[in-house]
């Protein structure tokens, strides 16, 4: 049953993908040559999100995990404000500014995690590099469009 509420959390920032859609908008940006293609971002998004639902399971199986949890909290916080932030006010800065913030929250809980059992670490750690693909991009959107 908790796994199903992680999901639940998942699946609603996940939502602003569906409401907040890319568009015409993004794609008049300047992007840079290491964009992935566009079916590639529901394909990472889904997995990213079932194995943060499934590191947010096993965090709360997992005694002293309080810290790594609240963090948890943070980030899908944090994500599911990136996207009408970015996609849908078309506010680039923001956006990037809220990808820095959520990058050292999911940092911070990966080293958490690994402290607590290497497997949940590890679960989380292909978030923490999409975040880095994420940030890279918005960063060089950010300074190609003025």
């Amino acid at each position: 049953m908790t796994f199903y509420i992680f999901l639940i959390a998942c699946c609603a920032a996940g939502a602003t993908g569906i409401i907040f859609q890319p568009g015409a908008w993004y794609e008049s940006l300047n992007k840079p040559s290491f964009t992935p293609p566009n079916w590639a971002f529901p394909v990472a998004w889904t997995t990213i999100y079932l194995l943060l639902a499934w590191a947010g399971y096993r965090l709360t199986v997992l005694p002293g995990s309080e810290t790594a949890l609240a963090l948890w909290a943070a980030q899908i916080a944090l994500n599911t404000l990136w996207t009408p932030v970015f996609f849908g006010a078309n506010r680039i800065g923001a956006a990037m500014i809220i990808l820095v913030l959520l990058w050292t929250v999911v940092a911070a809980m990966v080293l958490l995690a690994l402290r607590l059992d290497i497997v949940t670490g590890l679960i989380l750690f292909p978030y923490l590099l999409w975040l880095s693909v994420a940030a890279a991009l918005n960063f060089s959107i950010l300074r190609h469009n003025k």
